[in-house]
């Protein structure tokens, strides 16, 4: 793994990657600076780094998570369908109660 996603156990960021089901972790020396790295997280894995920007992240984790066919994780549910069927209008003629209400 790249420099700051290591897998040493004293390592800062590798806990919070371990426990994340699916994420997208951007790495800045400081708020104000463009990021070092941007990884795509799948089941505590770093599955891919040095992402160009933020918004090709989360279109590369959409299509994996398609690709290998997982389901979203249960706390993040709606907010997956919001960016599935409003943002990215894949399959949007069905939405649930709550992604309707957001939708309107």
């Amino acid at each position: 793994l790249s420099k700051g996603f290591r897998s040493d156990e004293d390592e800062p960021n590798q806990r919070p990657i371990e426990e994340t089901t699916v994420g997208i972790y951007v790495r800045k020396p400081d708020c104000n600076s463009k990021p070092d790295d941007i990884v795509v997280v799948i089941e505590g894995q770093v599955v891919l780094r040095q992402l160009d920007n933020f918004p090709l992240a989360v279109a590369i984790m959409f299509g994996l998570i398609y690709a290998l066919n997982l389901n979203y994780p249960l706390d993040l549910k709606y907010t997956f369908e919001v960016f599935e069927k409003i943002l990215m209008e894949l399959e949007g003629t069905t939405l649930s109660k709550k992604a309707q209400v957001l939708k309107n």
